[in-house]
C-alpha cells in the first residue's frame, strides 16, 4: 500500500493521502464487513427468539423505545 502522509507544522501526521484505487478497495471491503457484521447481529437475534429469550417486536414499538430510551443494553 503506498501511503503519503500531510503533516501540520508540528510534524505531526494529520492526514493520508491514499492513491484512489487502494482507496476504492478499501471502502469496499468495509462494506462487505459491514455486512457481515448485520448478517451476523440478525442472525443472533433470530435464534434467541427462537429459543425464547427475546421476542419480536413492532417497528413502530422499537422506534418509540429508542426515542425514549427505553432500549435495553447488551
Amino acid at each position: 500500500m503506498n501511503m503519503r502522509y500531510v503533516i501540520d507544522e508540528n510534524g505531526k501526521r494529520v492526514s493520508v493521502i491514499l492513491d484512489i484505487k487502494e482507496y476504492e478497495r478499501m471502502v469496499e471491503e468495509l462494506e462487505e464487513f459491514e455486512d457481515i457484521l448485520a448478517t451476523r447481529a440478525y442472525d443472533k437475534a433470530k435464534a434467541e427468539i427462537e429459543r425464547g429469550e427475546d421476542e419480536a417486536i413492532p417497528l413502530e414499538k422499537a422506534m418509540r423505545e429508542i426515542r425514549e430510551g427505553k432500549v435495553k443494553g447488551d
